[in-house]
């Protein structure tokens, strides 16, 4: 397909995979490079296209983070293979690198996505952000290309088993392809289920509150998005380096909500099993997170 189409394939894997679908680009690359390398392409067509691509998804998605902000993120998460802690992490890693974090945030799987709305959503300027995100884009397709290139003897016999093969290759290379896409939903579905225990609405912790029984808010967000927006009145900020020191002096007993602003409350729910861990008892999410509770205030 390389031969046959050969920058256009080059250019859509990139854009594609830089987009979020999970299509890896990296291979493609690898081979390219040592295509190139036989004289089959050019080596600095093949860079420059990628760039191109990288540069577009990047921008696109640093328009619509500037644009729609939480919306963005907020969709990232939903749709990602990994949610883990939503993209809490990721907001914590880009505030404390800034904009420099761009030049290796496609090394890094799902941190290549999130990172360009995040710069958008935390206000870095346009011309800041093309031009740490054009250093990332020459790294990383650089890199890609100069490994093809490298090892490109080994790449062509590889190439010649495949070529012999004929569409049992395709259909082998398509068959990894799904086997990797459905073990990520596995582990997507496993960690959701996972993070299954009851839960509170905010009616309920509202009537929580009027009755005087005086429930422990903890905001489970990351710093940076503690500091973009407001917390619930009166919440104590969850500090993920020193986590236990906070809750020191606070009776087992006590109602603990914890609450964050992800799909699925997927990070609130983590911290509300490490506190039922270090001995809380009556500890649960808030169901739709800072949203709900703003919704629901404002109403």
């Amino acid at each position: 397909m390389l031969q046959q189409y050969g920058l256009l394939i080059v250019f859509a894997n990139v854009l594609l995979e830089q987009i979020g679908l999970p299509i890896p680009a990296f291979p493609i690359l690898i081979v390219t490079g040592a295509l190139a390398m036989n004289g089959q392409m050019v080596w600095l067509e093949c860079l420059l296209v990628s760039v191109a691509a990288c540069l577009l998804s990047d921008y696109l998605w640093y328009t619509a983070g500037r644009h729609y902000g939480k919306k963005i993120l907020g969709l990232l998460c939903r749709i990602s293979l990994s949610p883990d802690y939503c993209v809490s992490q990721t907001v914590d890693t880009f505030s404390r690198w800034g904009a420099k974090s761009l030049i290796v945030s496609k090394f890094i799987p799902g941190f290549s996505t999130i990172a360009p709305p995040l710069a958008g959503l935390m206000g870095t300027s346009g011309q800041k952000f093309l031009a740490f995100s054009l250093g990332g884009a020459l790294l990383w397709t650089g890199t890609g290309l100069t490994i093809g290139a490298f090892f490109h003897n080994s790449i062509d016999r590889i190439l010649d088993v495949l070529a012999t093969m004929g569409l049992t290759a395709l259909l082998i290379l398509a068959s990894l392809l799904a086997l990797v896409i459905s073990l990520k939903f596995y582990e997507r579905r496993r960690f959701y289920k996972m993070l299954r225990m009851a839960r509170i609405t905010v009616d309920e912790l509202k009537e929580l509150i009027e009755r005087g029984h005086e429930p422990l808010i903890v905001d489970a967000r990351s710093r940076a998005a503690q500091e973009l927006e407001p917390a619930i009145p009166g919440a104590l900020l969850y500090s993920r380096e020193s986590p236990s020191n906070a809750f020191n002096n606070i009776a087992k007993d006590r109602p603990v909500i914890v609450y964050c602003s992800c799909p699925n409350e997927a990070s609130a729910a983590i911290i509300a099993k490490q506190l039922i861990r270090h001995g809380f008892r009556h500890v649960r999410p808030l169901i739709g997170g800072l949203d709900a509770w703003n919704a629901q205030m404002s109403a």
